[in-house]
């Protein structure tokens, strides 16, 4: 298919001003001012000043559904193409967490391929809260480099459900994560889950300072207001540090707009932790009370930004731009480019979500879905 967008405002997540935008299969062919472009099968979109952004990417999503802590009844269900794409995400790294009994990795990447194939993009994580990692293939090493959809390996630190690793196991999983990423030109990252635990992320730091494993390998999210005299410390030594949008976006763009005082906004990125559970301890760890991730709080929280007072093409860089870059996607994903995946938002003056379009295929336009996944509709 071919698309000529006119008129609309461009934050790609910068703010462009008006722009035209000629998408072509699953490409953006040409971004300027005024096209003027006659091609057969074209269909135009007028824009009417409305704004256009990058589709959101989040990476942190339980694809095959999280919990379990609380018995089998509590298994959250698996992610719906529909859920992502009227939350405006277009592309989506899958993860697993607690559970990697009833869930494995096969799982996932299986998962992961299916939401390819219905027309989003997506990759995962190898591994689990748990040490050894589970895997594919038997190592990190070989399912980072052989599997395509795998970007890197998913670990728990600090928290009582986390295998209580120790430093140096961390440091044999980053050593095998970050070569393998090197081997397989991917980030080989070590996407760490970090609880409420007392050590907060004092081994990560103490690795960094003692090792030569550079910060960037370990990705740190669920940041919360306790660490930050970690986060910033991590953060001056170049680690992305992920916030976790979850159930409370409003108080997610809070802690945001605090920590931007004292954290580098370019290696700031969020996420939803959607489809995982959202169990509620007391003091010795009991469970009681639990909860659900959502994928639409990713674009609530980047709205709760807005309206805070952070700048549209900041709020809109913590889940494009930000990420794309820290996932080595960037610049096929995370902007709005001459050559860049078409993964593009049309937003009302509002904000509202109008129109989503994934790898340049229509999914959702003048806020009506157009596409689900297979079974959705049985």
């Amino acid at each position: 298919m071919i698309y000529l967008i006119k008129n609309a405002h461009i934050y790609a997540p910068e703010d462009k001003g008006m722009n035209d935008v000629l998408v072509v299969n699953d490409k953006i062919a040409v971004m300027d001012k005024k096209l003027h472009i006659g091609l057969p099968g074209m269909e135009v979109i007028d824009a009417q000043g409305r704004r256009l952004v990058p589709g959101l990417i989040d990476q942190h999503v339980h694809v095959t559904g999280g919990g379990g802590e609380g018995g089998f009844a509590t298994r959250v269900p698996e992610i719906r193409l529909s859920d992502c794409i009227k939350a405006g995400v277009t592309t989506v790294v899958g993860l697993l967490g607690t559970d990697s009994r009833t869930r494995s990795v096969e799982n996932l990447v299986a998962k992961v391929k299916g939401l390819k194939a219905e027309g989003l993009s997506a990759w995962c994580l190898t591994g689990a809260y748990e040490y050894p990692s589970p895997t594919v293939t038997g190592s990190v090493s070989r399912d980072i480099i052989y599997i395509d959809e795998v970007l890197g390996v998913k670990i728990a630190l600090s928290d009582h459900r986390s295998s209580n690793m120790s430093e140096e196991d961390m440091i044999r999983l980053a050593s095998e994560a970050r070569i393998a990423g090197l081997l397989s030109g991917k980030p080989g990252i070590v996407h760490i889950h970090t609880g409420r635990g007392r050590n907060k992320l004092r081994m990560i730091i103490d690795i960094c300072k003692n090792t030569d494993i550079p910060a960037s390998v370990f990705r740190p999210t669920h940041m919360r207001e306790e660490l930050m005299e970690d986060m910033v410390e991590l953060a001056r030594m170049g680690t992305y540090l992920d916030f976790t949008t979850g159930s409370k976006p409003d108080e997610t763009a809070d802690l945001m707009i605090r920590s931007m005082r004292r954290l580098p906004v370019h290696k700031m990125t969020m996420s939803s932790d959607s489809n995982g559970s959202m169990p509620i301890w007391n003091d010795a760890h009991e469970m009681v009370g639990m909860g659900v991730g959502s994928i639409a709080t990713l674009p609530q929280a980047v709205r709760e930004l807005y309206n805070k007072g952070v700048t549209l093409d900041k709020a809109l860089s913590f889940c494009t731009s930000n990420v794309a870059k820290a996932l080595n996607l960037y610049p096929q994903k995370g902007c709005i480019s001459t050559g860049s995946d078409a993964d593009l938002l049309l937003l009302s003056r509002q904000g509202d979500i109008d129109m989503v379009m994934a790898r340049g295929q229509i999914m959702l336009k003048d806020g009506e879905l157009l596409v689900k996944g297979i079974f959705e509709n049985q």
